[in-house]
């Protein structure tokens, strides 16, 4: 399913706590990601609300995943999960 990327989808979203988010992620991506939240409609590429773009530039390693839990998939009715690995979330 289609995941809007908006605003509010990015707020709910729990990529940024994902134990595979790893701190190098979120210290080269954090101030780029404030920037762009607030023209997401205009961005190709985020590093984060995987579900919405596609997989992570910097995510490499699956150390747990959050996906299930995350408002974001729950409203979506999403099925998969790693989307930061697998773009659409398919292993």
């Amino acid at each position: 399913m289609h995941v809007d990327k908006t605003v509010e989808n990015a707020r709910e979203c729990m990529c940024l706590t994902c134990p595979s988010y790893t701190k190098t992620c979120k210290i080269k991506n954090v101030p780029e990601l404030t920037e762009e939240v607030a023209h997401i409609d205009d961005v190709q590429h985020l590093e984060m609300m995987f579900c919405a773009f596609e997989k992570s530039n910097c995510i490499h390693e699956h150390r747990g995943c959050l996906c299930p839990e995350c408002p974001v998939h729950q409203k979506y009715a999403l099925n998969n999960e790693d989307y930061c690995l697998n773009s659409g979330g398919i292993l």
